[in-house]
């Protein structure tokens, strides 16, 4: 694999010179970004794979909902429909997307679209009249000039550690993000220390302007299904089967073990579509964990008291009102 990507390098630098033209073109007025009256706020990464984008929007709407109406706005990668559509919550993760769909389950009253092209989503979703437009993975796509882009960056997996793809991850060269206002580094270890988040710091060579956040990935402490909710203890003294289809399953497979859990564990790609075979291999054992974003995509097929996911949240190392206080001020200033 190394030797194979060090074979594509070559078209690693081509593509990180057609990136790096685009953006340059979009920068100087070339190619044109469409801005909004109201506050778009777009949450994105530089690497392809999994840097807790997902987490990070249910963060936003847990604290905007009570006071705004909000909107999300996401491609709904490998759905099988096209076009625009706003969720009623009672579509299916292959119609519209996993993570759109866990969206809508966990706050009905925001208002959930997907739309490849974003420019024709946002002016769909503005017949709505939200009052705040979240853009989920949209930092790439420039036609939409969002008002405040937060950029994320998993603690394992620093941007600048990163090349272009396909030798590396990224989706872009690294001074693309000096676009980002804020950037948070995600997947932390809880117990960070300040002289690391200062190392990270240093390493990130942030602008002036840009303000710098350290989060963690905080697993709940019961499981939950459709039909109960169990507490994650009761697990210790059972053999399960953890499922998951996401991009980075290594922290959740970390914190398992370190609690403690004998688990087998089946690995598929992210936004994977169970076949029909899969699902009956999988019904064969008799618990199983997931993701929240696999469950949305499962539940369907499995027996009462089968099937449980593990919730998950975004929570902060510090400087949390800080960054709730820098939200605030842009859609007061919109």
């Amino acid at each position: 694999m190394k030797i194979l990507r060090k074979m594509l390098i070559p078209f690693a630098l081509l593509y990180g010179f057609v990136t790096w033209s685009r953006n340059l073109f979009y920068n100087a007025g070339i190619l044109k970004s469409k801005s909004y009256d109201l506050p778009v706020i777009c949450v994105g990464n530089l690497n392809a794979g999994g840097t807790g984008k997902s987490p990070m929007i249910e963060y936003l709407l847990k604290f905007l909902l009570p006071q705004y109406k909000v909107a999300t706005l996401s491609r709904g990668y490998k759905r099988s429909t096209k076009g625009y559509k706003l969720l009623s919550g009672d579509e299916t993760a292959a119609e519209v997307g996993d993570e759109p769909l866990q969206f809508k389950r966990k706050f009905d009253k925001a208002m959930v679209a997907v739309d490849a092209d974003r420019q024709n989503g946002i002016s769909k979703l503005l017949q709505e009249n939200p009052e705040i437009i979240l853009l989920d993975d949209a930092f790439q796509h420039r036609k939409v000039k969002a008002g405040l882009n937060i950029l994320l960056t998993a603690y394992n997996d620093l941007y600048v550690n990163d090349f272009m793809l396909p030798t590396g991850y990224l989706r872009e060269p690294t001074v693309g993000a000096e676009r980002a206002k804020i950037v948070v580094v995600t997947k932390c270890p809880p117990k960070l220390t300040e002289q690391e988040m200062e190392t990270i710091r240093v390493k990130l060579r942030l602008q002036n302007y840009q303000q710098l956040y350290f989060s963690f990935i905080d697993y709940d402490e019961e499981i939950i299904s459709e039909e109960t909710k169990a507490k994650l203890s009761s697990l210790k003294d059972k053999k399960f089967t953890l499922v998951t289809g996401i991009a980075n399953p290594k922290p959740l497979v970390n914190y398992l073990n370190q609690k403690g859990f004998d688990f087998n564990h089946r690995l598929f790609k992210d936004h994977h579509n169970f076949t029909e075979a899969e699902i009956a291999q999988l019904n064969k054992e008799p618990l199983i964990l997931t993701t929240e974003k696999d469950y949305v995509r499962l539940h369907k097929n499995f027996k009462k008291g089968q099937l449980f996911y593990l919730p998950v949240k975004t929570a902060f190392l510090n400087k949390e009102e800080e960054f709730i206080k820098e939200i605030l001020k842009f859609v007061h200033k919109k």
